[in-house]
């Protein structure tokens, strides 16, 4: 007991003693991409401590420009700074310019680099109980004498149906069921960004040749493969620097608040400031072209722990009209089944009812629109 007093009695509190040098800190993500609408994100750092959301730097000046002269403006909206580039010449070097708060910013200037392809999106279930891998095989490289880099990002799109569906609704003022199979869409789809920025190197692949590399799985149980998933891989070359960064960026987020972690300030950049010795969080890249690759995934073809609940739906076995306009008017729900038998002797009026909710997929965060690529088939190399 008196050695765990003592132990107990040497834990203190540690507060990181951090410099104002390594607060308040510009943080620039994005990347100068050809043929394209490109989009930069500037905030600013908070405190180790803070639970606020980043700050966003509002009114900046940001432009890309080329040792050719050219030059684009972005425009900004809450934060996010965007423009069209047009085609870039890989014999021009890029950068981008930014003036804020009294400070100017820029990024090293760098050529535009080439991106391979992607040969292949391979999907892969393990075991029946496995989740859904997707990995990614680029074409084979430009140089296979020298390593390559390459970071992914992807977008997600899936099908999603309603709970139960009906083709009827209750007129409260002829009290009467009437037929209306387009009050609720049938289906609906979800959108979403993958959350992260993957990169890969192929230093461990024989001839440089990256295979089969895992970007993200999907839980079988998860509603994203319920019915059909497509996923959009984009794939862009970029430099050992940027790779690097992005290696460095991603254990300084996993390891935040260790004795050995380091400063955000002590992140690789390529990005300084002209005007004064502040440090910047950041790296930005330079691209040719983007790779794209769209692949869909159809619930037969995989072991997918889909649910069967039980009818949630409310059940009126022995109603009247009364009871159908309480329904309506009182509890806010939706006809799904009129079962009228009451022509015949002992014969009664059985009803089912739903809320909204159950029954439109845009409550629940989904759109009625289908995707003008959701009636492609096969997978597709942009």
């Amino acid at each position: 007991m008196i050695s765990v007093c003592m132990l107990s009695g040497c834990i203190e509190e540690f507060e990181a003693d951090i410099s104002s040098e390594d607060s308040d800190l510009l943080v620039v993500e994005g990347a100068i991409c050809s043929s394209q609408m490109n989009k930069f994100i500037l905030s600013r750092t908070q405190p180790v401590n803070s639970s606020q959301m980043p700050r966003m730097v509002i009114g900046a000046s940001v432009s890309v420009h080329g040792s050719d002269g050219s030059a684009y403006t972005l425009q900004e909206t809450d934060g996010y700074y965007t423009c069209w580039i047009d085609a870039l010449n890989p014999d021009v070097e890029y950068y981008l310019h930014i003036e804020t708060n009294g400070e100017v910013y820029e990024s090293e200037p760098q050529k535009p680099l080439r991106t391979e392809k992607i040969e292949e999106v391979s999907i892969v279930q393990e075991t029946p109980k496995s989740n859904i891998d997707v990995l990614v095989t680029p074409e084979a490289p430009f140089d296979p004498d020298k390593a390559n880099y390459y970071s992914w990002t992807y977008d997600e799109t899936w099908e999603v149906h309603p709970d139960y569906t009906t083709d009827i609704y209750f007129d409260t003022k002829t009290l009467a069921p009437v037929y209306d199979p387009y009050q609720f869409p049938i289906c609906g789809w979800k959108d979403r960004t993958g959350s992260s920025i993957l990169v890969g190197s192929s230093l461990s692949y024989e001839g440089q040749h990256i295979r089969q590399v895992k970007l993200y799985d999907i839980d079988r149980g998860d509603e994203r493969m319920y019915y059909r998933y497509s996923g959009l891989i984009h794939q862009r070359a970029i430099s050992k620097a940027e790779y690097e960064y992005e290696l460095a960026r991603r254990q300084a987020g996993s390891e935040m608040g260790g004795l050995f972690t380091p400063l955000p300030s002590a992140l690789p950049t390529n990005i300084h400031c002209l005007t004064s010795d502040k440090h910047v969080i950041g790296f930005v890249g330079c691209s040719l072209n983007v790779s794209a690759y769209r692949f869909f995934l159809e619930r037969k073809d995989y072991s997918i722990d889909f649910p069967y609940p039980k009818d949630a739906r409310q059940w009126l076995d022995d109603c009247n009209e009364m009871d159908c306009l309480r329904m309506v008017q009182k509890e806010g729900m939706f006809l799904c089944v009129w079962k009228d038998e009451r022509y015949r002797p002992g014969g009664k009026l059985q009803t089912a009812w739903a809320y909204d909710y159950q029954l439109d997929v845009r409550l629940r965060g989904a759109y009625a629109e289908e995707p003008d690529f959701w009636s492609l088939e096969g997978h597709i190399s942009y």
